[in-house]
């Protein structure tokens, strides 16, 4: 009795520790989430405009976007993939989710180019860079640490580079996985073409339409300077996107942990008073036992 006591004292112990941790992480993620949530939500409606306006444009072309480089189409041979993940673990199955979403379009999407090992991988963040590095992927770890130095200025260059890559037909096309944000408890895991930059679908009726804009320089000027720029914004809300689906999921996963330790809690307190109370009326027992044998 008096083993069985201690143990599950131990366990209430550790589970009790156990708890403290969670809820401690629990407020500093949600600290954390609140500054990343603020930071995507005044850029997504600016990234998504500036999307927009470039995608209206391509699409309302009458020829030359051929000779934009960075929204040319050509056949694919060559495969880019930027997986954007976490550094840590402990949010539930946030970084899994993207790893299975990222590894189930390439095999479905681009078998072929898989087969060939002309899929590349670019991770942002360790956990998807170290797990595609453990399956054999074709990986490129520069980028992993970018999550320790989240800023405009860092993220531009790893567009840059995807850019000047696709430039040099090193890849012919580029696609993004990340997590967008939605709220605190849900993230919307999704793949985005990142380049070619893709054109804005033109609704039936509107074949004919042209897009009202007046330009100053000229049109192909104004295009070639607006591209890099456009990408390095929507590269940068990719990124603070993933930030905040990372913070909101740790949050939401210490705050089950809580929960689940709380009513673990529970039912070690109840096991330990059973037990308690199981040692004491043994312990009667024996008391009264001995008393009756002393009188007979």
């Amino acid at each position: 009795m008096a083993g069985q006591l201690k143990e599950v004292r131990i366990r209430i112990k550790s589970v009790q520790s156990t708890q403290q941790i969670t809820k401690a992480m629990k407020m500093v993620s949600a600290a954390k989430l609140r500054r990343a949530q603020d930071a995507i939500v005044q850029m997504r409606p600016y990234t998504k405009k500036l999307q927009e306006i470039l995608g209206n444009i391509i699409s309302n072309d009458e020829g030359s976007s051929s000779t934009i480089q960075l929204a040319a189409d050509r056949p694919i041979d060559k495969v880019l993939f930027i997986v954007v993940t976490s550094d840590r673990g402990l949010c539930g199955a946030y970084n899994a989710n993207i790893i299975k979403l990222a590894k189930t379009t390439i095999e479905e999407q681009y078998a072929t180019q898989l087969q060939k090992g002309n899929v590349t991988i670019w991770g942002i963040g360790k956990k998807g860079t170290d797990f595609f590095q453990r399956k054999g992927y074709n990986v490129n770890d520069s980028f992993r640490d970018s999550f320790l130095q989240l800023n405009f200025n860092h993220i531009k260059t790893i567009a840059e580079t995807a850019a000047n890559a696709f430039l040099n037909k090193e890849f012919d096309v580029v696609e993004v996985v990340y997590s967008e944000f939605k709220n605190a408890a849900s993230q919307i895991f999704s793949v985005e073409r990142f380049l070619p930059i893709p054109k804005t679908p033109v609704k039936a009726g509107q074949q004919n339409a042209k897009a009202d804009f007046i330009f100053e320089p000229a049109k192909e000027i104004l295009i070639e300077e607006m591209m890099p720029k456009i990408l390095n914004s929507q590269l940068y809300k990719v990124v603070l996107d993933a930030n905040a689906s990372e913070h909101g999921a740790r949050m939401t996963a210490m705050d089950k942990a809580s929960e689940n330790a709380n009513e673990l809690l529970k039912s070690l307190k109840i096991s330990y008073n059973r037990v308690r109370q199981a040692a004491i009326t043994t312990e009667l027992t024996e008391i009264v036992s001995g008393a009756a044998a002393l009188q007979g």
